[in-house]
């Protein structure tokens, strides 16, 4: 694991989270990652990718939402789990310096649904972009349940990276909702993933070339839409496998 440094994030209700800042060399942006429901910033899943990405050259905040900086379950309501998110971004702004040159958030599962709730509330907040692990476009086996009305606002450029198998939300879900959204969001696929990206075999090796592949077009996808790149991203359909 990358060594990272420690946060503070004071919440506007008086209460406080931690952030961990896993810190690249020499960085020229910042990724904000929210966690899922079921596992806080010291999971495998965050730390692994939080480390994966510091270790490619991107500054990566991973921090806790409230209920599990508390030792709660439960996750508690959107507006709380929002206002926990712009705390963050908040602190990220005043004390990590890549963020000010470029600033992407996003997370796993609830961690990036989140993230795209506070960005199509904010259109004023300084963000390049968002990365989403595995949205959770409904509950599993409740299609009618839909959690895309506000996706339309985010007006950023989006990767959605999204397992084949993703009992949350398939790939081809999706695809039209991203026909509502400008500019076009980016989706990735990872064949035979569930809402984890864990693949069907339970081969070791098959699986550490997931996650790399899955670092790999994170890190290919910032640096076009950040200031690494060209700063023009695509405002056509990119589907990727």
């Amino acid at each position: 694991m990358k060594s990272c440094r420690e946060l503070t994030v004071p919440l506007e209700t008086g209460a406080r989270t931690t952030a961990l800042v896993y810190q690249a060399h020499r960085p020229n942006t910042a990724f904000i990652v929210g966690h899922g429901a079921g596992a806080g910033q010291q999971s495998a899943f965050m730390v692994n990718l939080a480390s994966a990405l510091a270790e490619a050259g991107i500054d990566v905040i991973t921090f806790n939402f409230l209920y599990t900086e508390q030792g709660r379950r439960i996750p508690d309501r959107g507006p709380i789990l929002e206002a926990c998110y712009r705390a963050v971004i908040q602190t990220v702004l005043e004390r990590v310096d890549s963020a000010r040159r470029s600033l992407f958030i996003g997370g796993k599962s609830m961690g990036g649904r989140i993230s795209t709730q506070v960005a199509a509330a904010e259109p004023s907040l300084p963000v390049a972009g968002l990365v989403v692990l595995g949205y959770p476009l409904h509950p599993p086996g409740r299609p009618e349940t839909r959690r895309d009305a506000h996706l339309p606002a985010v007006g950023r450029p989006m990767l959605f990276i999204q397992g084949s198998r993703d009992t949350f939300g398939m790939p081809g879900e999706l695809k039209p909702v991203f026909e509502r959204m400008t500019p076009v969001p980016t989706l990735h696929i990872v064949d035979g993933g569930d809402h984890s990206f864990n693949v069907p075999g339970r081969d070791p090796a098959v699986q550490a070339a997931v996650h790399l592949t899955v670092r790999n077009v994170i890190v290919a996808w910032v640096r076009r839409v950040g200031t690494w790149g060209s700063g023009d991203p695509s405002t056509s359909a990119d589907v990727r496998r």
